[in-house]
């Protein structure tokens, strides 16, 4: 993937500055997914893991919404037609897509607005940062279409996120978490009016860090949800290391002892 020439076919796609923005656009009807957009989004996060020139990822909607989820029409209709491996293959894929967005080793802030539910809270809880509008409405709507709230990993990100209880309750009733319970709760990192200014900011200044170790970071925080402290630490340990031989940690060193900002290079 080069980032400067990149043209997906549902999605748009900006880059500048080490900063990808994808953009979810179709507005007119809240930037629904669809089986095509799901599968373009995979590949795209798992090509990011061999595309260094994108530091940090930014995902929105267009039109002043995240996305209302997978397409009704285009989506659920199909679902109550397929057989059991037809319906396999379809949540294999979606759940490859949450894969994909922890797989890749940049930081990946969402940006949020207006509606955001079903798929679409799914794609802004596989951020690893989530800023919203005062007026971003998230619901884990699966059961009020006879669905579990297990869709895509939820039932084991959402707890981690914002606890079990909280995350119970979202998942069991599929009603609205508002932008402030969820700044309260944790699942948004910030408020802001300019949601996409502040994401983009943000994602600007993380691109402008140690983007290796950024990827370390972000690998450590996937790895260590299934071992004991003993491991976690050991782990660290070695990560840590790794990150120490790095040509960024001398720089950081002398540019500390230079008294001047230091200029980080991902390597």
């Amino acid at each position: 993937m080069n980032p400067d020439t990149f043209k997906p076919a549902h999605f748009k796609w900006d880059y500048a500055a080490g900063v990808a923005t994808v953009t979810l656009n179709r507005p007119e009807r809240k930037n629904p997914l669809t089986f095509e957009s799901y599968a373009e989004l995979r590949d795209t996060f798992r090509a990011l893991v061999y595309v260094p020139e994108v530091k940090a990822v930014v995902v929105a909607g267009a039109g002043g919404n995240f996305s209302s989820g997978g397409d009704v029409h285009e989506i659920i209709g199909p679902l109550t037609g397929m057989d059991m491996p037809g319906l396999l293959r379809f949540t294999r894929m979606t759940g490859d897509l949450v894969k994909a967005m922890r797989g890749c080793p940049q930081p990946i802030l969402a940006a949020l607005d207006g509606v955001c539910v079903g798929a679409g809270a799914i794609l802004a809880m596989a951020a690893d940062i989530r800023i919203a509008t005062p007026a971003t409405k998230t619901a884990f709507l699966f059961t009020r279409v006879g669905l579990a709230g297990c869709d895509m990993g939820a039932c084991a990100m959402l707890p981690r996120i914002i606890g079990q209880g909280r995350a119970s309750e979202l998942l069991f009733t599929g009603r609205v978490m508002s932008a402030e319970e969820g700044e309260r709760w944790g699942f948004h990192n910030k408020l802001a009016d300019d949601v996409l200014a502040e994401a983009e900011g943000l994602a600007r200044s993380l691109a402008t860090g140690p983007t290796f170790a950024h990827g370390i970071t972000k690998t450590q925080l996937n790895a260590e949800w299934a071992v004991s402290l003993d491991v976690a630490i050991e782990m660290e340990a070695q990560a840590q290391a790794i990150c120490m031989a790095t040509k960024d940690f001398r720089r950081a060193f002398e540019a500390f002892a230079a008294k001047r900002t230091p200029e980080f290079k991902g390597d």
